[in-house]
């Protein structure tokens, strides 16, 4: 054998042992990313279900002050007595509308 040939096999030698070292060094990795994998999505699900449960709430007591705020509105006498004027011009007006569309077929 020829310096170029020994040259050549301790080459390939040496790249298939780095080659192995970096293999198995990743098959590590993966499997202790694999033993995390179960915690890390648990403590992920149980971040997004707290922040569901926050944005509930939050939704709920705006809903419930709103809730308020119109029932309040409505129980002044004078906003009543508009808003059952409003309901009956609007009643009024569909009537009229529906007249009209009739006279018009």
């Amino acid at each position: 054998m020829t310096n170029s040939d020994y040259l050549l096999k301790a080459a390939i030698k040496k790249v298939t042992e780095k080659l192995n070292e970096i293999l198995v060094e990743k098959i590590e990795e993966a499997a202790h990313i694999a033993q995390d994998a179960p915690e890390i999505l648990k403590k992920e699900f149980d971040s997004l279900k707290e922040s569901i449960i926050e944005e509930a709430s939050r939704l709920e007591k705006a809903e419930n002050i709103e809730e308020n705020e119109s029932t309040n509105t409505y129980q002044d006498p004078k906003i009543k007595k508009a808003l059952n004027e409003i309901e009956g011009i609007n009643k009024q007006i569909d009537l009229f509308n529906k007249t009209i569309n009739n006279q018009i077929k």
